[in-house]
């Protein structure tokens, strides 16, 4: 079996690391298969999609990668736990996109969440975009800058109207990006959690809730000690 081969990013001016895994899973296509065979459902948290439940198996069988690369380049050397994993897909149409959805957004405060991206669509489909809000120049939201970014965010937004119904997937007004990394299939991206970013939607996507046909991934969140 091929290993994964992994390259470290840094992000931004805040060089925040962002882990590229190509071969991530030993069998993507068994994944695949799974996931053609699920149910899905309406996704909570602001996910512009549908998701369905990962088999049990999923996350050990990644865990030796994990464990690669969150000790060396993380500093996380602790037990994983799991805060929520699923098969996902985005299937929201970009006139359909409630605000929050229309902006960058980082899914925890914590220095000790991490999240994970794996792609699953062969032909690749949509990356992930990373940014920097221009008037704070917050590439990240921890605990203690959430008040300063939520609070300026509000304003900005009040003042100068919401954005468009649309995927932000480059610069736009109020924020600038930082970094994009493409699709692959079988590729995983690993970085903190409160690095805001969002998933790069080109305009025109077909958006099929298809498992065999849609933007089919892993979305992960974890926990490391």
């Amino acid at each position: 079996m091929t290993r994964p081969s992994i390259t470290v990013h840094h992000v931004g001016a805040e060089a925040q690391p962002l882990v590229v895994i190509d071969g991530f899973a030993a069998d993507p296509d068994a994944l695949r298969h799974v996931a053609i065979g699920r149910t899905f459902g309406p996704a909570a948290h602001h996910y512009p999609g549908i998701r369905a439940a990962l088999p049990d198996t999923y996350l050990p069988a990644q865990r030796a990668v994990l464990a690669d690369v969150l000790g060396p380049v993380f500093g996380r050397t602790g037990r994983i736990e799991t805060i929520d994993a699923s098969f996902s897909i985005v299937t929201t149409p970009p006139a359909d996109l409630g605000i929050p959805q229309r902006l960058p957004h980082c899914d925890a405060f914590g220095a000790d969440r991490i999240a994970l991206v794996h792609y699953l669509a062969p032909e690749g489909g949509d990356g992930t975009a990373f940014f920097r809000h221009r008037s704070t120049g917050f590439e990240t939201v921890d605990e203690s800058r959430a008040p300063i970014f939520f609070g300026q965010l509000e304003a900005e937004l009040r003042l100068g109207g919401v954005p468009p119904a649309a995927y932000v997937a480059g610069d736009t007004p109020l924020f600038e990006r930082t970094m994009t990394v493409e699709a692959r299939y079988n590729r995983a991206l690993i970085y903190p959690s409160y690095l805001l970013h969002s998933g790069a939607i080109a305009p025109g996507a077909t958006l099929s809730a298809d498992p065999a046909r849609g933007r089919l991934t892993v979305t992960a969140f974890l926990s490391v000690g």
